[in-house]
């Protein structure tokens, strides 16, 4: 690639939905720019999967893709691929072959997932856990997959280490005899306590052990500055804060360290309209419980024991954290429901100046709707997916680049409408979740996930004509 590291695309442009829908954007002067006609660099096109035949996908001219690892995809050993694909990075590169780990956000209690003798599961009635795939992206195609984690619930969108392990992340804290509110008050069947991040091998060898110094909350995403080793950690909740986990020992999170929460200073609560470009302070405070989780006399448990200490300290309060990526020496981070639209807020946090700085505000769902999952492209700039889970369905799951300039650019739209032509699955998906977006280190392959009916994609291109 030819570009810079903080150079990804050009500025001056709006982003409309290809159904139609005029789309407003703002930079990061907080121009408001409209445009009357779908405008998106080059247009999308519905494009057939190499694997199954059909258009699952809408990608700029001159981009291909296929599709493996679907749900009830037999794997080694003859176990069904589980379903709710989310994040997903590449942890390993050996030549043209890439392994790839891949998170399962299940959150049904039962027998856990089959790990072909290797260590126990952590919970053998939570059916969550991460998935290994080995790619060739040379000849583009799968070679192999296979159980690399069980036993956990509802791994979201974790993250990579610079060690080549996974950090796998349970997006709750129920646990043995807990009522699920979120199921008809439902009592749960776990035999261990969750709401933990785990480091994952690929080759399945983990010990199941919950690295507790890191907290117990609603966890969604992690990154590790490459510098220090310190570990950044996102809150999935509408009252949510940002977190950091500092290692006793570099690169050895098990030997236990100190969780410390984000106080922007001056800015108690970041979830309303801020302005593009906006910079704050940022100050860190130890968090004294990060275990705390304990449930109620009345079998809930609490999701906020973790934020509550943080609230006392000061921590400002951000809505509903998700997606968390370092690169360029920054660490972004998405707020899926923040700002005056409740749309989406993109941040970028500087640890060496120890800055925050809004890169970009949604103005309209129409935009860009909710962003969840993220990473940094190598060309510098960010790849966001789109997470819409509240019946808007005007128009389909989307992912867009976003520059480092604030410049918003719609890179793919999912256009799976299925009749049973793969594993049987019928219905229209097309607003269902992107997750997983990361690259190959080379830049050739972005692979990324359709959580429903669970997909992992790997897309090609000229990458230099979209970015």
């Amino acid at each position: 690639m030819a570009h810079s590291r903080r150079e990804f695309l050009s500025a001056g442009f709006s982003v409309c939905s290809a159904f139609g829908v005029s789309a407003a954007l703002t930079s990061l002067s907080g121009r408001l720019a409209c445009g009357g006609s779908p405008k998106v660099g080059n247009s999308l096109v519905p494009t057939i999967d190499e694997t199954t035949g059909l258009p699952l996908l809408r990608l700029p001219e001159g981009f291909r893709y296929l599709s493996f690892g679907w749900t009830r995809d037999l794997m080694k050993g003859g176990v069904a691929t589980p379903a709710a694909h989310d994040g997903m990075g590449v942890v390993a590169v050996d030549g043209d072959v890439l392994t790839l780990v891949r998170n399962h956000e299940v959150g049904s209690d039962g027998p856990a997932l089959s790990r072909l003798g290797e260590a126990a599961a952590f919970d053998s009635q939570a059916q969550g856990g991460c998935t290994t795939l080995v790619f060739d992206s040379k000849q583009g195609k799968l070679l192999d997959s296979w159980v690399s984690f069980a036993g956990t619930s509802r791994n979201c969108a974790g993250g990579i280490t610079p060690w080549g392990t996974w950090l796998t992340c349970e997006e709750t804290v129920l646990g043995p005899g807990d009522i699920d509110r979120y199921k008809k008050d439902v009592v749960r069947g776990f035999k261990q306590e969750h709401g933990w991040i785990f480091e994952v091998h690929p080759d399945g060898s983990s010990q199941p052990i919950p690295l507790k110094s890191m907290g117990r909350f609603v966890h969604e995403a992690v990154c590790i500055d490459h510098n220090t080793g310190i570990v950044y950690e996102t809150e999935d909740r509408t009252t949510s804060a940002f977190y950091r986990f500092v290692p006793q020992k570099n690169g050895q999170l098990a030997a236990g360290g100190t969780l410390e929460v984000a106080e922007v200073v001056g800015q108690p609560d970041l979830r309303g309209g801020v302005a593009a470009g906006a910079e704050f302070d940022v100050r860190w405070h130890q968090i004294s419980d990060p275990e705390k989780a304990h449930s109620s006399n009345k079998g809930l448990p609490d999701e906020l024991g973790v934020y509550k200490q943080a609230a006392k300290l000061g921590a400002t309060t951000f809505a509903r954290l998700e997606g968390c990526w370092f690169g360029n020496e920054y660490v972004y981070f998405d707020a899926t429901s923040g700002g005056q639209a409740k749309a989406g807020q993109i941040w970028k946090y500087d640890p060496v100046t120890e800055k925050l700085t809004l890169l970009f505000e949604s103005p309209a769902k129409q935009v860009l709707n909710m962003p969840d999952n993220l990473c940094v492209s190598p060309q510098g700039g960010l790849v966001l997916c789109e997470d819409n889970n509240y019946g808007v369905t005007e128009f389909p799951q989307r992912m867009f680049a976003l520059s480092q300039e604030g410049n918003l650019k719609l890179l793919a739209e999912n256009n799976v409408e299925l009749r049973g032509e793969k594993n049987g699955f019928k219905g229209d998906f097309r607003n269902k979740e992107w997750a997983g977006a990361s690259f190959s280190p080379d830049g050739v392959w972005m692979f990324a996930n359709i959580q429903t009916p669970g997909i992992t994609f790997a897309i090609t291109g000229p990458w230099d004509s979209v970015m």
